[in-house]
C-alpha cells in the first residue's frame, strides 16, 4: 500500500536538521529551508518508502531473511517488536564483530544455546557442580541477550535494514564486504553513501518516526 504524504507530514518526517550541518549530497531531497532548518521533500520520501517496501517484500518472499539493526536507544524496542512480529532477525544490543563476515563462528555460538537447552532437558545439566551450573546459566543468558534474536537466521541475510548508519557503521562495512543490500534511514546531516542500496530520507531522532516507518 502506497504511503500518503499526509501521513508523513503528521508524523513529522519532514523536519531535517540545522542547515549548517547538512550533507550536500542530500540536496535533491531537501524541499526548502525554514528558520535555519532543512525541510525534507515528503513526496520523494514517500516514493523511497514505497520503493523500499517493494524491494524488501521481494527479498522476504524469496525466503531470505532481512536483518534489522538498531542499537540506538530510541529505536531498539520498536525494532525488536516489529521485526519479531514478522519473524525477522534483529540486533538491538551491541553488534557482534564478525556477525556477517565470520558467520560460521556466530552460528556455533547460537548452537551452543541449543546445546545448553538440551542439557537441561536430558538431565545432564544437573550432573554439573553448582559453580559449573552458574557459569553455564550466565553463558546462556549472555548468548540469549546478544544472539537470541537471530537463532532462526541459519544463513546470511538477504538484506540489512539499518536505522542509524553512523552508529551501525561496523554492520554496514561487513554487509558491504559481502555485497549484502543495505536499506537505511538517513537524515540531512548524514552522508548519502554510495554503498547503500536504498535510503529513506527522514529524521531519525524521534521514537514515533521510527515506529511510523516500521509499522
Amino acid at each position: 500500500m502506497a504511503v500518503e504524504v499526509k501521513e508523513l507530514l503528521e508524523a513529522g518526517v519532514h523536519f531535517g536538521h540545522l542547515t549548517r550541518k547538512w550533507d550536500p549530497n542530500m540536496a535533491p531531497y531537501v524541499y526548502m529551508e525554514r528558520n535555519g532548518i532543512h525541510i525534507i521533500n515528503l513526496y520523494k520520501t514517500a516514493a523511497k518508502i514505497d520503493e523500499a517496501g517493494e524491494a524488501l517484500a521481494k527479498i522476504a518472499n524469496s525466503g531470505r531473511k532481512i536483518l534489522f539493526v538498531a542499537t540506538k536507544k530510541q529505536a531498539k524496542d520498536i525494532v525488536a517488536e516489529k521485526a519479531g512480529s514478522i519473524n525477522m532477525p534483529y540486533i538491538t544490543e551491541r553488534w557482534p564483530g564478525g556477525m556477517l563476515t565470520n558467520f560460521v563462528t556466530i552460528r556455533k555460538a547460537v548452537k551452543k544455546m541449543a546445546t545448553i537447552d538440551r542439557m537441561k532437558k536430558d538431565g545432564t545439566f544437573l550432573t554439573l557442580s553448582k559453580k559449573e551450573r552458574l557459569q553455564v546459566d550466565r553463558l546462556r543468558a549472555k548468548l540469549e541477550k546478544n544472539l537470541g534474536s537471530i537463532t532462526d537466521m541459519t544463513r546470511l541475510p538477504g538484506a540489512l535494514f539499518v536505522v542509524d548508519i553512523k552508529r551501525e557503521h561496523i554492520a554496514i562495512k561487513e554487509a558491504q564486504k559481502l555485497n549484502i543490500p543495505i536499506f537505511a534511514m538517513v537524515d540531512t546531516t548524514l552522508i548519502h553513501a554510495k554503498w547503500i542500496t536504498l535510503s529513506l530520507q527522514m529524521t531519525m531522532l524521534l521514537n514515533r518516526l521510527i515506529k511510523f516507518y516500521l509499522t
